[in-house]
């Protein structure tokens, strides 16, 4: 059998592991568990198996610089296909089923999700390569995670007769809906399995199937393949035909329709880390069941879990909590109650809040900046440039903007003049001032930076030249 084409879903909204994950920084690129994020351990387990190819990420606009950051840092190399908009994981499997059957028609992939965790690795590159050799010969495989525990949070699988030769592969008697308490420890008893979202098929499968059960989906996702383009080391869908097609889920749109649902049982520690608690439970703990990370302190508490990014955090007396503390936000929950984070932030975003949708800290391609101050007619920031980057060739209309170099050395374009400004020094641009700021060192690039003007928002840039094809 050829290699495997694995395609990583990296898309999310960043809202159940809120304060850390935001909008612009979903959980998958955060390490949560390790000093790794989810994605880059999941990028290395592929690259430790001889049966994968390079992996294919499946990824939101707005995700791609940081997927390409990860991927460097990781030592992967790969395409990056990126959605002009959030369609579920229907369209996502309809596309790369379209990429990989225009590489070989019957060419075996494996869908698998960016923000897993796993803690018997080898078992699942195992698992993958059982699932590989049914989805060859036809079958849409998923792999069904044995529950230890009647969770309410899963789909179910009800598994069958045996499907294949191919050993633990069993048929799909049906899919059931995320149940309630009663229902899911029944399921337990009679043998249902968790869905785990990880999927195994055969191109030409997946792509017939999706073209009987949705042919809106499947014209949409060859239109968007057809007329995609690059763009930097991005490959873009068309994103008039991408939008066509229909937001729904690949479980909807196909698993729980065809009759070549297959699924393996598989025990290799899995978590979708869908909740603090998850987190919790995922991570090396004391006598008492607390976990800390950063600067806590806990005391006289048990099964808490801690998390402190900035600044001190400190718990007396108390059990069974989540405290998360962030520069700019502070959670707190029953630890048996963290997986309404979510619910938590669609109210926060209901009023208007920033907190939901980004950091104080937001990166940029170049690097990033940070909120240090603001006020009605002022914004202080820090700000990091990579050596060798540069920002966009830009002019503001309302603000003006002070530079004081902290660290490194800066080559500053101000209308016609380009000039070096060294640590301890300063440089002014005044409104409507046609600017850039480039780091032509080998070290970071640190400066504070005074905004002063009538209005002083993100959308008051005007980008004139940008390496990186910002609009």
């Amino acid at each position: 059998m050829s290699l495997i084409l694995p395609f990583i879903m990296c898309g999310g909204s960043g809202t159940r592991m809120w304060p850390v994950s935001r909008e612009s920084l979903p959980k998958q690129f955060i390490p949560l568990l390790d000093e790794r994020s989810t994605f880059q351990t999941t990028l290395a387990m592929l690259a430790r198996s001889p049966a994968f190819a390079a992996p294919t990420i499946v990824t939101n606009r707005d995700y791609r610089f940081l997927v390409g950051e990860q991927m460097q840092v990781a030592g992967v190399s790969g395409e990056i296909v990126l959605e002009p908009s959030r369609r579920d994981s229907g369209p996502a499997v309809a596309v790369a089923a379209e990429l990989a059957f225009r590489r070989a028609p019957d060419s075996v992939v494996a869908m698998l999700a960016s923000d897993h965790a796993i803690r018997d690795r080898d078992g699942f590159l195992a698992l993958c390569a059982q699932a590989a050799q049914a989805a060859a010969e036809g079958y849409v495989v998923t792999l069904g995670v044995t529950p230890d525990h009647p969770a309410t949070g899963y789909g179910y699988i009800r598994p069958g007769e045996p499907a294949t030769q191919v050993s633990g592969v069993r048929k799909v008697r049906s899919f059931a809906e995320k149940p309630d308490a009663q229902t899911a420890a029944r399921y337990m008893a009679e043998g249902y399995l968790w869905n785990s979202g990880n999927f195994f098929f055969r191109a030409d499968v997946m792509r017939a199937q999706i073209e009987a059960f949705e042919p809106e989906m499947a014209q949409a996702a060859r239109d968007a393949v057809e007329q995609a383009r690059a763009d930097l080391d991005f490959l873009v869908l068309d994103a008039q035909s991408f939008e066509r097609a229909p937001r729904k889920s690949i479980d909807y749109a196909v698993m729980e329709r065809t009759d070549r649902a297959a699924v393996i049982p598989c025990d290799v520690g899995w978590s979708d880390v869908g909740s603090w608690a998850s987190v919790r439970d995922l991570s090396a703990q004391d006598e008492n069941g607390n976990v800390v990370r950063g600067e806590g302190v806990v005391m006289e508490s048990r099964n808490v879990y801690l998390r402190a990014d900035e600044g001190v955090a400190a718990v007396v007396g108390v059990s069974d909590i989540v405290v998360v503390t962030t520069g700019d936000a502070v959670l707190v929950a029953a630890a048996d109650k963290s997986d309404k984070v979510k619910e938590l932030v669609a109210i926060l975003k209901a009023q208007g809040r920033r907190e939901p949708l980004e950091h104080r800290r937001v990166y940029r391609p170049w690097g990033y900046y940070q909120s240090i101050d603001a006020g009605a007619r002022h914004q202080v920031k820090r700000i990091s440039v990579k050596p060798g980057a540069a920002l966009s060739l830009q002019k503001h209309h309302h603000r003006a903007e002070h530079w004081v170099v902290v660290h490194g050395t800066a080559v500053v374009t101000r209308d016609e003049e380009k000039l070096l400004v060294h640590e301890n020094e300063s440089i002014y641009l005044p409104i409507g001032c046609v600017h850039r700021l480039e780091n032509p060192g080998k070290i970071d690039l640190e400066l504070i930076e005074v905004q002063t003007g009538s209005y002083l928002g993100e959308d008051d840039i005007v980008r004139l030249e940008d390496v990186y094809n910002r609009a």
